[in-house]
């Protein structure tokens, strides 16, 4: 593997993540924000609209993101930069056309919708607004894969804060007009604010294309025709769609029915939707917020291990896989001991919500096995087994159903959160044992899980302490906090660089042009 294709890698890596940190810390603040101006109660309502938006999302765009990603990448490895741009414009308009009629379709027809999935009356003019959103959506996550495809991350990196960025800043300027009329803020709020990220975004990414479009090295090499790569983006995008599109389905299912079951378990209807914007408005997001830096990683796996299979590089895929399980789990291993110890005071301090801390120290022994199936997943997309991934997220996901149905009345919330650890724990021995059987690598207990456990235990009691010393000084509670998780992620890097545990995660190889 050249040192070039190897820096570019952990280059386009580290862009994506430090803009993914951003934005989420962003996120953060924003969600604080909401939770303060619009309730638990109307997180809740605003969560709801999810499920149907990210279907339609993954309908129209879903498989052709990837597809894009695959052509355009193996396009420019061959030397031919004009195909790759004729394979982006097929694979765009396709997927931009598609979106128009399914945004026309939701606005028309979200009363019905919503009726037929028994969501909340409320919810109806919010689907019709978060509609318009589509199209803007395709545009630039088409875009952002023509990227990827280069490992070129520099502008998807900067449209994703320039979303995150305009969504907070317009979200701020309609709560502000709420204000001034003296109406309570409403999830229409957020979902004003989603709108106007998506514009920001999808213009600045079509400005950026634009421009890389009069590059003179886009001429070079044959064109390839429009309407053929319009049929092979096709082909090779409707199995991803149609996998995405069902698991889709499933994880819409899964979300409308924890409300309805939530009654079942004897909370009312109101009660049940706080609790699920206590859960997935609050919780979730510190539970997902490292995964910035493994879904940073995952981005850039999937076209770079279909580069490396196609030449037969097993070995340099061996060891992306082996890098990826090691750094995946010193960084879960990490968060689930953060989560677990400072998860009640997490609650408390940033939404001022005791229960958004209980969900935090649940969920948290869930990190290490969610940050380690994103990228494994990746892998195994990359390697071309699409439909095994689908399979093994769809066995995931009706096992989190089956919690629902099954525990959730007699236990509550409880019962879901037991749900999400099992079927975590699921997908990812899946994927271990799908992979092992496609080449042979090897998993140190003792350097990957033991080693970085001590250290864990090490930096949490150390950081426990300084926690327990800060608290005796008139500072606030926030800064106290964000002064012991520092000490905490400090320390315990210090103490992975002495057992010579840190990663350089060496991917395979793929040649720059």
């Amino acid at each position: 593997m050249s040192s070039e294709s190897k820096y570019a890698l952990i280059t386009g890596a580290a862009i994506l993540t430090l803009a993914g940190l951003i934005s989420r810390v962003t996120g953060f603040f924003y969600r604080i924000f909401l939770s303060h101006s619009i309730g638990a109660e109307g997180m809740g309502i605003y969560q709801m609209i999810f499920p149907v938006y990210g279907f339609c999302f993954a309908l129209v765009v879903s498989g052709m993101q990837t597809a894009i990603s695959r052509s355009c990448a193996a396009s420019w490895a061959a030397g031919r930069p004009r195909q790759a741009k004729t394979s982006f414009l097929a694979g765009f308009s396709l997927s931009l056309g598609l979106s128009l009629v399914i945004a026309f379709l939701l606005h028309g027809q979200a009363g019905r919708l919503a009726k037929l999935l028994s969501m909340d009356s409320r919810c109806i003019p919010l689907l019709q607004l978060i509609a318009f959103g589509i199209p803007f959506g395709v545009v630039h996550t088409c875009i952002s894969a023509y990227y990827y495809a280069r490992n070129k991350t520099a502008v998807p990196a900067a449209a994703q804060l320039l979303e995150q960025f305009t969504r907070v800043g317009a979200s701020l300027v309609i709560w502000q007009i709420f204000l001034a009329e003296e109406k309570s803020p409403s999830p229409a709020l957020a979902v004003g604010g989603l709108l106007a990220g998506e514009l920001a975004s999808s213009l600045f990414s079509g400005i950026c294309i634009l421009v890389h479009f009069q590059d003179p090295s886009l001429r070079q090499g044959p064109s390839g025709s429009f309407w053929r790569s319009q049929r092979e983006l096709t082909v090779l995008a409707l199995p991803l769609a149609a996998n995405r599109v069902l698991l889709t389905l499933l994880q819409s299912g899964e979300a409308i029915l924890i409300p309805g079951h939530l009654v079942l378990s004897g909370m009312t209807s109101d009660d049940a939707l706080t609790l699920f914007g206590v859960f997935s408005g609050m919780a979730m997001p510190f539970i997902l917020f490292p995964s910035a830096i493994t879904g940073s990683v995952s981005t850039l796996l999937l076209p770079t291990v279909a580069a490396a299979e196609a030449r037969g590089n097993e070995e340099g895929i061996r060891r992306a896989t082996e890098k990826t399980i090691q750094y995946c789990l010193l960084l879960g291993i990490l968060a689930a001991g953060v989560f677990f110890f400072y998860g009640n005071v997490l609650g408390r301090t940033v939404f001022h919500n005791a229960q958004a801390g209980t969900f935090i120290r649940i969920l948290s022994f869930v990190c290490p096995f969610l940050y380690l199936t994103g990228t494994l997943s990746s892998i195994l997309n990359g390697l071309g087994h699409t439909t095994l991934c689908f399979w093994q997220n769809a066995a995931g996901l009706l096992i989190r159903i089956g919690f629902v149905v099954l525990a959730v009345p007699g236990f509550g919330i409880q019962g879901y959160l037991w749900g999400i650890l099992a079927s975590q724990l699921a997908v990812t021995g899946l994927n271990l044992i799908f992979l092992r059987k496609q080449f042979v690598f090897s998993v140190s207990a003792w350097d990957w899980i033991v080693k970085p456990a001590a250290a864990l235990a090490i930096c949490m009691g150390i950081s426990l302490l300084f926690q327990s010393l800060l608290g005796r000084l008139a500072l606030p509670g926030l800064a106290v906090l964000a002064a012991s998780l520092l000490a905490a992620g400090l320390i315990y890097l210090g103490l992975l660089r002495m057992m010579g545990l840190l990663p350089d995660l060496p991917l395979p190889s793929k040649k720059q042009k």
